[in-house]
């Protein structure tokens, strides 16, 4: 994945609320009861609380803003003036994490005026150990998810590790690309009002579907990114590539249902408890969007099989 080297970068669209105090109790259970939405949600949380291990707050940082510690805050006013142009997300991670943003939430942007709609840009908030949020309390094991009661993204950039050092999963840049853009596919979802669609638990419920068609919404994202223009009239994704994509599907398997409750949790499968999809799915639904770059063909509300 390579940014254009002079796009400009908005790094309005990020907050980083390390530091800055959080949340408690027993942070994932409260966030994602709330109503908060994400790439794997409340499966961590169980995972690690039933099954042991070390939370995500131990393990190494992954990607970004200088990858501080708890306790540390980086200066938003510096993060300005460092990422300027896409030539800064080439070289540092901490742009490449603003540029990825400021792609999706462009591509909505236009999607939406086309369709009539207005969009409405959500911040991405980064957090080490817990959060507060309008959805309630979060700890970093609820891994990234957006809380539709305050329309933000949250997101403990320890998950990106943690997707490789648990999970299996490769990793790059554009792995990290496909977690946001699907998180913003939630978003989207609030906008139109289809997240009001989702809950309940098992192979078909509205949980299911409405992670799938976030999915699918990211492969959206991931076919417009390198002809959506920027603010500056130039599109902030140069170049995606085999490899790119290759990763994000390595993802996807990865973070089904059913593999983490066979390779991460008691190992036996259990459909009455999906609320993601399985792994197969998740990589049909983000392959459809990718391939179709229509957000027409992600509904998997209407959908017969889910694949």
């Amino acid at each position: 994945m390579r940014f254009d080297d002079d796009a400009s970068l908005d790094t309005s669209e990020v907050q980083d609320m390390r530091g800055g105090g959080g949340g408690g109790g027993i942070g994932g259970r409260v966030a994602l009861g709330g109503g908060g939405l994400g790439v794997v949600g409340l499966v961590i949380y169980f995972l690690l609380s039933q099954f042991g291990g070390a939370p995500a707050t131990q393990l190494a940082g992954g990607l970004g803003l200088g990858n501080l510690g708890s306790g540390q805050q980086i200066d938003n006013t510096s993060l300005s003036q460092t990422c300027k142009t896409g030539k800064d997300a080439n070289r540092n991670k901490d742009c490449a994490v603003v540029a990825m943003i400021n792609s999706i939430q462009d591509y909505w942007s236009g999607q939406l005026a086309r369709s009539g709609q207005t969009y409405r840009q959500a911040p991405t908030k980064f957090f080490s150990g817990n959060v507060r949020t309008g959805c309630g309390n979060a700890t970093s094991d609820t891994g990234p998810f957006y809380c539709p009661a305050d329309k933000d993204v949250y997101i403990d950039l320890s998950f990106f590790n943690e997707l490789k050092t648990r999970f299996g999963a490769q990793g790059g840049p554009f792995t990290e690309a496909y977690v946001l853009a699907h998180e913003y596919g939630h978003h989207v979802q609030n906008l139109l009002g289809t997240s009001r669609k989702g809950g309940g638990t098992g192979p078909t419920s509205g949980s299911v579907r409405l992670e799938l068609q976030a999915d699918c919404y990211a492969g959206v994202w991931a076919n417009h990114a390198t002809t959506t223009p920027s603010s500056s009239g130039k599109p902030l994704v140069a170049d995606i590539t085999k490899d790119d994509i290759n990763r994000a599907l390595d993802t996807a398997s990865r973070i089904g249902d059913d593999y983490i409750q066979t390779k991460l949790g008691s190992g036996h499968v259990d459909q009455s408890q999906f609320t993601h999809g399985t792994s197969q799915q998740r990589e049909k639904w983000f392959t459809t969007g990718f391939q179709t770059g229509d957000p027409t063909r992600c509904d998997t509300f209407g959908a017969r099989t889910l694949g």
